[in-house]
């Protein structure tokens, strides 16, 4: 057997050596042409670009959603207005009837001379005062001075001040001292003037002099004696 013969099925392994080609279809595959997709290079294929007028769209769309949702809580919320209650410029009538009427048990405590007197008086009424049943005594007013009478007074004669005390006890006392201190003061008389100063109620000592000379004279034998004293006309 020749070596043709024997590859000869080989090449024709259906045993029809008679047998048509292949339709040219099924030889595209080898067209060197036309590429698989998934082989293809990303360079292969042109930037689309962005779709601005799409995204225009649907913003106008979301813009006129928002504004319809608005205006439909706003029409339902708003204030509607009730035609009855509108002013129409009237006044309101007063009730038939007084407007004010005693009832049938009142109540509470009554007292004379109290009453409604400030009603009758607006509807133009007109009562009769009335007067208290007695005269009370009218209270009593003490028309004398509250100051005291001043020794002074009782006494007369010019004083020569010759200290001031706290109360009048210590007065007296202090007068007994400055008597027996002082040889100018021996035998003259002597009062007690309460008066008032910034400290408080004050009781001024004073020796009591004939006259205004005779009190100049005793209050400069006073200080030549180392004492202190004023003439008080």
């Amino acid at each position: 057997m020749a070596i043709g013969d024997q590859y000869g099925d080989e090449s024709d392994p259906f045993g029809d050596a008679g047998a048509a080609p292949a339709p040219a279809g099924r030889l595209a595959l080898d067209d060197g042409d036309d590429q698989l997709p998934w082989l293809e290079s990303d360079d292969d294929y042109e930037d689309e670009g962005v779709d601005t007028a799409r995204i225009a769209a649907l913003a106008v769309i979301g813009l006129l959603g928002v504004a319809l949702l608005v205006g439909a809580i706003w029409w339902f919320t708003r204030e509607r207005s009730d035609p009855a209650l509108m002013a129409d410029g009237s006044t309101i009538e007063a009730p038939e009837g007084p407007y004010k009427s005693k009832p049938e048990d009142p109540g509470g405590k009554t007292f004379a001379g109290t009453g409604d007197t400030s009603f009758a008086v607006a509807e133009g009424k007109t009562r009769e005062a009335k007067l208290a049943e007695e005269d009370l005594p009218r209270p009593s007013i003490d028309t004398k001075a509250a100051s005291p009478v001043s020794t002074a007074e009782a006494k007369g004669g010019v004083g020569v001040q010759v200290g001031a005390y706290s109360t009048r006890e210590s007065a007296e006392q202090g007068w007994q001292k400055l008597a027996g201190k002082y040889e100018a003061l021996s035998g003259v008389s002597h009062r007690v003037v309460e008066g008032q100063a910034d400290i408080g109620k004050v009781y001024r000592l004073q020796a009591v002099a004939g006259d205004l000379a005779g009190a100049n004279a005793l209050c400069n034998s006073l200080k030549a004696s180392g004492g202190a004293c004023q003439v008080k006309p």
